[in-house]
C-alpha cells in the first residue's frame, strides 16, 4: 500500500495557511458632505434625523450625528460610525438606505463622501465649516488631560522602569485613550468646533 506525499504548496494549505489569523477589524467613520438648497434646509433637517433613527437598527453601527452649516455655508455633515467594514457594508447595500438617497436628491445641490478608519477616526467631527484652531486647541487639552493623569497615576508605580519602557506605555496609553475619547468628546462640543452658527 503505497502512501501519497503531499508537495508543498498542498501541506502549506493545509497547515501554515490554515493557522494565519484573520485580519483585525477596524471601527470605520464616514462623513457625508450635503450643500442643501437654503429653502429645503428644514426638509433635510427632517430627513436627516429619519436616517439617523434607521441606521441606528443596524448592527454594528456605533453612533452617528448631523453637524450643521457654519457662517456662510450650506454645506450639512451627516456622520456616522460601525464597528467593521462588513457592518458598514450592510448598511450600505440596504434597500431602507437606497431608498433614503431617493428621497434627499431633490433636497441637495452638491454631496461628497469621505471615509476614515482605525487611528482615523479620532475625530468624528469634520475639520471644516469650523475653525482648525479649534480642533488644534481641543487636541491639546485632552492629549494634555491624559498625559498629565499618567503622570499622577501610573508614573509613580513604573518610575524604576528603563526609560524606554515608560515612554512605550505612556505612548499606548495616550493613543489608547484618543481612541476611546476623541470621537465623544468631539460630538458633544460639535457646535463649538464648527463655530457660530448663523442666524435665520
Amino acid at each position: 500500500m503505497s502512501t501519497r506525499l503531499r508537495s508543498l504548496p498542498e501541506r502549506l494549505t493545509g497547515t501554515l495557511m490554515t493557522r494565519q489569523p484573520a485580519p483585525a477589524q477596524e471601527p470605520v467613520t464616514v462623513t457625508v458632505a450635503r450643500v442643501v438648497r437654503p429653502e429645503q434646509q428644514d426638509a433635510f433637517a427632517r430627513w436627516a434625523a429619519d436616517v439617523q433613527e434607521l441606521v441606528a437598527t443596524f448592527p454594528g453601527h456605533l453612533g452617528s450625528s448631523l453637524l450643521r452649516p457654519g457662517p456662510g455655508s450650506d454645506e450639512y455633515h451627516l456622520v456616522y460610525r460601525f464597528r467593521d467594514d462588513e457592518s458598514l457594508a450592510v448598511w450600505e447595500r440596504s434597500p431602507e438606505r437606497r431608498e433614503a438617497l431617493d428621497r434627499v436628491h431633490q433636497l441637495v445641490e452638491d454631496e461628497r463622501v469621505a471615509r476614515a478608519v482605525g487611528l482615523q477616526t479620532f475625530f468624528a467631527v469634520p475639520p471644516q465649516p469650523g475653525p482648525a484652531w479649534r480642533s488644534w486647541l481641543l487636541t491639546v487639552a485632552v492629549v494634555l488631560l491624559f498625559t498629565s493623569t499618567f503622570q499622577l497615576l501610573v508614573v509613580p508605580f513604573v518610575g524604576d522602569w528603563p526609560w524606554p519602557a515608560r515612554l512605550l506605555l505612556s505612548a499606548a496609553y495616550v493613543v489608547t485613550a484618543l481612541r476611546l475619547a476623541m470621537p465623544r468628546v468631539s460630538r458633544w462640543l460639535g457646535p463649538w468646533l464648527q463655530g457660530s452658527r448663523r442666524r435665520r
